[in-house]
């Protein structure tokens, strides 16, 4: 992965928990997607984001605004309340819950970004204990809506289907980004 420097001097490992490490407050208090679930923590929220770690490495899932793999957005200290926070589904455990914050309420990539997440997860459901992983945009984004139903619509495909959708599928009901420019699908 690529480093960062910092402008205030240190390496970037000053900047950053580490994998194994479980620091509450360096990550999004869990919302209202979550609610009723149980909320992973401590060593379960570390092994399932170990996990992400290595999917979205394979699945090319980066933020390209800090460029580094997303799943290292829940270390980086400097935004505390982004990432991601996972539950297990209070009725079935082999569904996960996954809701994802975006550093700002405007954040251009957060279409790309949880479509990208949907698909490194379902993808690959042969690597982690979930038959399926939810995932949704925090409301506080200001086109949580649009984006939220696309990945419902995911959601039902690879229920229907048992396939993750093309990347090519993604294009009809995309949202443009806070500049009015069209994202490119992963």
């Amino acid at each position: 992965m690529v480093g960062l420097s910092s402008p205030f001097g240190g390496s970037d490992t000053d900047l950053f928990d580490g994998y194994d490490e479980f620091v509450p407050e360096h990550i999004p208090e869990p919302g209202a997607f979550l609610d009723g679930h149980r909320v992973l923590t401590n060593d379960e929220h570390v092994t399932f984001h170990e996990l992400t770690r290595e999917l979205f490495e394979e699945r090319t899932v980066y933020d390209m605004t800090f460029n580094y793999n997303l799943a290292r957005l829940n270390l980086d200290t400097r935004h505390e309340s982004a990432g991601f926070r996972y539950a297990e589904d209070a009725d079935d455990p082999a569904v996960l819950w996954a809701e994802f914050t975006p550093t700002t309420a405007f954040c251009p990539q957060s279409h790309t970004l949880n479509i990208g997440s949907f698909r490194a997860w379902n993808g690959l459901t042969d690597r982690h204990d979930y038959d399926l992983v939810r995932v949704r945009l925090s409301e506080m984004h200001h086109q949580s809506s649009t984006i939220n139903e696309r990945l419902e619509e995911l959601e039902e495909e690879f229920l229907d289907t048992g396939a993750v959708a093309p990347p090519s599928a993604d294009t009809s009901n995309r949202p443009d980004d806070a500049f009015g420019a069209d994202q490119s699908p992963l």
